[in-house]
């Protein structure tokens, strides 16, 4: 995504999320042009912490045990930014984010827009040479 303001608060619907290929990449493009950047689902907390961490994702916020809405609302009160942006999957994502009072946006569009990959996610290359050849690791 190119332009816009770098005062702005960027959430992304954990199934949004897993339509990017790369999403810890996303996480670290979106960080070059957003203050805050986190992660929104009704899925228990345990499934998007698996998620983030299995593809190195450093949230500034989640939704926890809250629903989406709450979640929204709760992040715009709390991180002040100019614009606060919603990347959702589907009709009723762009509903939550207009009830919620956030600007909405496709992942397909900001995928276009931001140059990023769709397509089932893939996890970093995590391990080493050293990695596989120690007996003792797990």
């Amino acid at each position: 995504m190119d332009g816009g303001s770098g005062d702005m608060t960027l959430a992304f619907d954990l199934d949004a999320l897993k339509q990017l290929a790369y999403p810890d990449s996303v996480f670290n493009d979106a960080r070059q042009w957003s203050e805050y950047v986190g992660v929104i689902s009704e899925q228990p907390t345990y499934v998007v912490t698996n998620f983030t961490r299995k593809h190195r994702i450093r949230q500034d916020f989640f939704s926890g045990p809250r629903g989406r809405e709450e979640s929204l609302e709760n992040v715009k009160e709390q991180f002040d930014t100019d614009r606060h942006v919603f990347v959702g999957a589907d009709d009723e994502d762009a509903d939550l984010a207009e009830t919620a009072g956030w600007e909405y946006l496709p992942v397909t569009q900001a995928a276009e827009a931001a140059d990023w990959d769709l397509g089932e996610p893939e996890t970093p290359d995590t391990a080493t040479d050293e990695d596989e050849q120690r007996d003792d690791w797990p």
